[in-house]
């Protein structure tokens, strides 16, 4: 792994707020490379677990600082801006993000790597995971990370041939400056983040960030099976980059997926990866061949364990109704597991669904709301409050119901009960794998 140089930014001060899984490498990268790094955190524990950093409490003095790394969950404008945000932007400090920081330290190393960028409200995990395995399947380097997996100053430097592929949340979208990426691609837009964006305006044009500063010879994918979206496409025809549209409908698209995609959405994700991995040089062949092998995602339709022909499915990351959408309609009779911390509109947009739902088990903070709505149309539903219950009883349920699937797909939040979707989703798998006696037969 290359290391970046010692001295790219030597002469320059940072103070990074947020000391979690992007924070801490930020404050650790950039005092590598020669910085001058001050750092916090409003939780103790985070500072106390940050010993090898300087601490310092950015209210304290005058804000100096060339800018203000303040990770993407902590907001600077809506719904209230942080104390250390008010004060950058007081000052006239810039509020940047780590990838901002990772596309200034590969320029300032001399490297011309290329950078991909990725989007969208629902489906960019999973075309970000697809896209780096199919360019590390074509044999060029490739780092992957940034909203998905390594935080982006964890990134080693890439030589001149290398790609970047980066998920970029709306968060981080609106903190950047200069970087650029050579390809770009919005998947799809739905309401989420509202609190922090204000409307469905401001969303929208957080994610169209995502295609700022290309150029002729760039290229920007685009999905086409939303409102929003296609509006973008729209836009993005004025642009100076090249447009290539992307619909889950396609039937061509649904044909080469790949086993591990299910699902229209699916097909739109892998539509995306293998119009970015043409464009980065990989064959037909080479982008078949990392479709077919793609293993997937965890926490996204993962089939957990098959136990008397019941399967069990963790699509834990469906922190929306968009989301769980995309699960349900692939399954034409199942048991439902939903709930948590709902989001605006709750489970509405479902309705046309619920004919495929044989029972619902509801968890979380929201399971009354998401009750309401269920009785409203007639769909069997039980509040039992927690994943330990929902599991078993979602299991006699399909036995009972002669329903094939269990589907934890719970359009909410989960932190509520939970630290994040995928410790909901871990649970979850847990609490499947254990519902069968050791060396059963029924289990795989």
């Amino acid at each position: 792994m290359t290391r970046f140089p010692s001295d790219l930014f030597a002469g320059q001060r940072f103070m990074v707020v947020g000391l979690g899984k992007n924070g801490l490498p930020a404050a650790h990268a950039l005092a590598a490379m020669g910085a001058a790094v001050e750092a916090w955190d409003d939780k103790p524990a985070a500072r106390a677990a940050a010993s090898d950093v300087i601490l310092r409490d950015p209210s304290a003095g005058d804000p100096t600082w060339d800018a203000l790394i303040l990770s993407p969950g902590i907001p600077h404008r809506l719904p209230a801006p942080h104390p250390a945000a008010a004060r950058a932007i007081a000052a006239g400090v810039p509020i940047l993000s780590d990838t901002e920081l990772l596309y200034r330290a590969v320029r300032r190393a001399g490297s011309r790597a290329r950078f991909a960028g990725i989007t969208g409200t629902n489906g960019k995990s999973t075309t970000t995971a697809l896209l780096a395995h199919i360019l590390e399947g074509a044999s060029l380097a490739t780092a992957a990370g940034a909203n998905l997996g390594p935080a982006a100053l964890s990134l080693p430097l890439l030589p001149d041939e290398g790609v970047y592929v980066l998920e970029m949340s709306s968060y981080m979208l609106e903190r950047l400056a200069t970087l650029r990426f050579d390809a770009a691609a919005m998947l799809n837009l739905s309401a989420d983040h509202i609190d922090r964006h204000g409307d469905m305006a401001s969303y929208a044009r957080a994610k169209r960030a995502i295609f700022d500063r290309q150029r002729a010879g760039d290229l920007a994918v685009v999905g086409i099976d939303d409102p929003g979206s296609r509006d973008m496409a729209a836009w993005l025809d004025a642009q100076p980059a090249r447009v290539v549209r992307v619909s889950g409908l396609d039937r061509a698209a649904e044909r080469k997926r790949g086993p591990a995609l299910p699902g229209s959405h699916n097909a739109q994700n892998a539509a995306a990866a293998a119009a970015m991995a043409e464009f980065f040089g990989v064959d037909a062949a080479g982008i078949d061949r990392g479709l077919m092998t793609f293993p997937g995602l965890p926490h996204r339709q993962q089939r957990i364990t098959t136990i008397d022909g019941v399967t069990f499915i963790n699509d834990s990351k469906a922190t929306n109704a968009d989301a769980a959408e995309r699960a349900l309609v692939c399954y034409d009779r199942l048991i439902w597991i939903a709930g948590g911390m709902a989001k605006e509109g709750g489970i509405e947009p479902l309705v046309p669904l619920f004919p495929r739902i044989a029972r619902t088990l509801l968890i979380g903070r929201d399971a009354p709301v998401f009750a309401a709505t269920l009785a409203a149309h007639g769909v069997p539903h039980e509040t039992v409050g927690t994943l330990a219950e929902a599991v078993p009883a979602a299991f006699a349920a399909a036995k009972a119901d002669h329903a094939p699937v269990v589907l934890l797909s719970p359009a909410c939040a989960s932190w509520d009960q939970f630290t994040g979707y995928d410790q909901r989703g871990d649970r979850f798998a847990e609490l499947a794998r254990g519902l069968a006696p050791a060396g059963s037969v029924g289990a795989r």
